[in-house]
Parts: structure tokens; sequence; C-alpha cells
């Protein structure tokens, strides 16, 4: 699978994970993100291996990221979708969803899933809804196991 880059508004959005930074997407995820402070950077490191990912970099400097946990083939599930503060506003996670969701392989999956407390709007653009039949669906959620009590995600 090609790398996609792409020059958009005088930032870098890219799939090609040599040009993120692992450290900036952990240090972003353990002291903003409400679904996962406190996250250890092996645990993220883990998951940006075992992802395929996109970031947004503003002078060289990781400022969005998203990822999808996928089989490439049937199943993904969106995760860690983040701009930073100071750059959001600018239709930046909209041109990174835009990309994701206009990939080949994930025109073809059968199923598509995420989370979110407070994005609905954005997903729904790109076709999210909730479950149809959520009685299906079952999970086992352990919001606290990076040591942050007070995680919003139960």
């Amino acid at each position: 699978m090609q790398p996609i880059t792409i020059d958009y508004n005088g930032y870098t959005i890219t799939t090609d994970k040599q040009l993120m930074n692992v450290h900036d997407v952990h240090q972003w995820l353990s002291t903003e993100a409400y679904w996962c402070k406190k996250i250890p950077l092996d645990v993220v490191k883990t998951a940006f291996d075992n992802s395929y990912c996109i970031g947004i970099l503003k002078d060289g400097r990781q400022v969005g990221y998203a990822r999808f946990v996928t089989d490439y083939a049937v199943f993904a599930y969106l995760a860690d979708v983040y701009v930073e503060e100071t750059h959001r506003g600018l239709g930046l996670s909209k041109k990174m969803m835009e990309i994701l969701m206009n990939l080949d392989w994930v025109k073809k999956l059968r199923r598509l899933t995420l989370a979110t407390l407070d994005a609905h709007g954005l997903y729904e653009q790109f076709g999210f809804v909730s479950p149809a039949v959520p009685e299906r669906l079952m999970e086992i959620t352990r919001p606290a196991i990076y040591g942050d009590s007070n995680n919003p995600c139960n």
C-alpha cells in the first residue's frame, strides 16, 4: 500500500508512518485524550505499529492523528482521532476523515465502527450512525486501565 502525503493549507497530511512522530502522538494522547489519559508510550507505539495511521504535521511537528485497527478486508475500528486545540477549526479533521474514507480498501469494508463522546457531527458527515441493532453489540471496558480513575469512558 503506497502512503499518501498531501499539502493542505500549510499542513502535511500523510499516511506515511516514517513522517509521523509517535512521541508527539503519545504526548497528546497521554495528557489530553479523555479516553486514554496516562496511556504508556509502549502501548501507543504498539498500537501505532499495528494500525493504519494518518497524521497531520505542521512544520514537521505532529498536530493531528487517527488510526484504523483493521484486517483490511472486512472490518475497521477508527481510534485515537485528534487535532491539537490550536489547530482546530481549519477543516483538518474533516480532511483527514475524507482521505481515510476514500481509500479503496476502506470503501470495500463491511463494517466500520468508532466510539465518540462529542464528535458525532463530524462522523455523521461520513456515514457513521448509531448501531442499527445495539443489543447485538457487546464489549468489555476497562476505563481506568492506565491509572486514570476520572476517565469518562465507562
